[in-house]
């Protein structure tokens, strides 16, 4: 009796093949690619949920190509596609960024900087950095890593495997993801721009009237208190918006 094992090359070639776009999105899919998860579980993990997907996705796969430039060239066009949908989707996190830049100067908390868990311990404002790691959190709480996983297997299905790259269309799109990002983060802090607004003015009114008053350093507590009260009541809103626009940009992957 003899076993054939000729199956073999074509069956790693297909599990490769899957692995470089799902591992490329998913080491830049915000809350599963964050590098407070330890190395070694991500590549688990995407090797795993490769392994999860590969009868599924297996028929539509091509066959082998004979040349090894052929294999080479289908994996650089998994991996692109992989790169500019992560890159793409990681975007969003900058909507937190935005806010938290916005909330920490109305609130007279700008130099207050601290290291950002979700950006490779880059130095942040303190409200960024405290919104970025409670947008992970609740992406987790509310399940929404299903549909990012969901949203990655659904890529195969609007970016197949024989068509070319669209670098023209990608560049589109992320130029419309820092806009929307851009956008999400002001309307996250706009009730802070507005209390930013009004404050001053009366400060500036009061310095008028009292000139001898150091309005200065009388109203930095107020502004502070204010407007960590502010932030506690508004936190819920604000990260409605931020979970909204995190699940829209997912939702375009599954067409």
């Amino acid at each position: 009796m003899t076993i054939a094992l000729d199956w073999l090359p074509g069956v790693a070639f297909a599990y490769l093949l899957l692995f470089a776009r799902i591992g490329a999105i998913l080491m830049l899919m915000p809350a599963l690619g964050e590098d407070l998860i330890p190395a070694r579980l991500r590549l688990t993990f995407a090797l795993a949920f490769t392994l999860v997907v590969y009868p599924l996705l297996s028929p539509v796969l091509p066959p082998m190509p004979a040349a090894l430039s052929g294999i080479v060239g289908l994996l650089f066009h998994e991996l692109a596609i992989g790169l500019i949908l992560g890159a793409i989707v990681r975007i969003t996190v900058m909507a937190t960024q935005v806010a938290g830049s916005i909330i920490a100067f109305q609130t007279g908390l700008s130099v207050a900087m601290t290291a950002d868990p979700t950006q490779a311990g880059i130095q942040g404002a303190v409200f960024g950095s405290f919104l970025s790691f409670f947008g992970m959190t609740l992406i987790f709480a509310t399940d929404l890593h299903h549909m990012a996983l969901a949203a990655t297997y659904d890529s195969y299905m609007a970016f197949p495997l024989d068509v070319e790259l669209m670098f023209d269309d990608a560049a589109q799109l992320a130029i419309r993801t820092v806009a929307s990002a851009f956008s999400i983060g002001v309307q996250m802090s706009a009730p802070f721009i507005v209390f930013g607004l009004v404050f001053n003015l009366g400060a500036g009114i009061l310095a008028r009237l009292m000139p001898a008053l150091q309005v200065f350093f009388v109203l930095m507590p107020a502004n502070i208190g204010i407007g960590l009260i502010l932030f506690a009541m508004l936190l819920t809103m604000m990260m409605g918006l931020y979970l909204t626009g995190f699940e829209n940009h997912l939702a375009m992957w599954r067409g």
